[in-house]
């Protein structure tokens, strides 16, 4: 597997963009451009990516194409439908996205959510985002998340079923799975449930933690890998089974020593492990 993550330095050229990921330890990056880039830049950045040895892990398309607001929707299928052209064009494993809320924060909860409708609504929007685009070279991937489809192997299978795109892959975000005690207890066999059942759609995955707090009523929060109850040695034995150049990004981390502390501890178990880590 390729471990990758952000790079601070702003306005590089294709080949100190490069190198400035090297310079961090990783072998996979985020898309170092947005679609406004012409295709000699993007060209130019593809062939620094390949000359350094780098995967391009993911495009993020990160909006609410499902919203209720329909000219919020709108806009949202348009970026959706540019940024998948982009990782098409960057030859990105995939372009990402959560699949968006009927509430009115993009990313959050509502009633709505979890409902047959949604469950059609999301079918027909992504549908839409790949036929647009017909990609061939990249994926669209929804990130799993607590509380909307996909929020489990089971929903992210009826998802691929359904949906019946080739393009359609799977991002996993197994923090984002646990949103209940038994989760977060039992992590280690969700784990192992993802990849028995998503192993061979799997094209991307993010690396963070998670706690558990005792304050009343539930408390699960978002921390640096290392500092929670996330089982990475069952993550790594499971990632490792997969195609070698599939990334484990490194993200929602507020500067490069916390990054640099988080890529320690995920190093340190792959050694453990005697996981090859790229």
């Amino acid at each position: 597997m390729r471990l990758g993550g952000p790079v601070f330095a702003q306005n590089l050229d294709p080949v100190a963009w490069a190198a400035a990921v090297r310079a961090h330890g990783y072998s996979a990056a985020n898309c170092p451009v947005n679609e406004k880039a012409d295709d000699a830049t993007v060209r130019a950045y593809r062939r620094a990516a390949d000359a350094a040895d780098l995967v391009i892990a993911e495009v993020g398309a990160w909006s609410n194409p499902i919203s209720p607001d329909p000219e919020v929707r709108r806009a949202a299928l348009e970026l959706c439908q540019t940024r998948l052209d982009l990782a098409e064009r960057i030859g990105a494993r995939c372009c990402v996205n959560i699949a968006g809320s009927r509430g009115s924060v993009w990313d959050g909860p509502s009633p709505e959510n979890l409902s047959p409708d949604t469950f059609d609504l999301i079918v027909e929007t992504v549908r839409a985002i790949i036929d647009a685009v017909k990609p061939t070279r990249t994926t669209y991937a929804l990130e799993t998340m607590p509380w909307i489809y996909p929020d489990s192997p089971d929903s992210y299978l009826q998802l691929i079923e359904a949906i019946d795109r080739p393009a359609f892959a799977v991002h996993l975000d197994p923090v984002n799975l646990v949103n209940s005690p038994r989760r977060y207890y039992e992590n280690a066999a969700l784990l192992r449930e993802c990849f028995q059942k998503l192993g061979p759609y799997i094209v991307s995955c993010h690396a963070k933690d998670i706690t558990l707090s005792d304050q009343l009523t539930v408390h699960l929060d978002e921390v640096r890998p290392g500092l929670g109850g996330l089982d990475y040695g069952v993550y790594l034995c499971e990632l490792s089974n997969l195609p070698a150049d599939t990334p484990l990004m490194l993200e929602h981390l507020p500067d490069e020593q916390e990054y640099r502390l988080a890529a320690e501890h995920i190093r340190s178990v792959a050694e453990r492990l005697h996981i090859e880590l790229r």
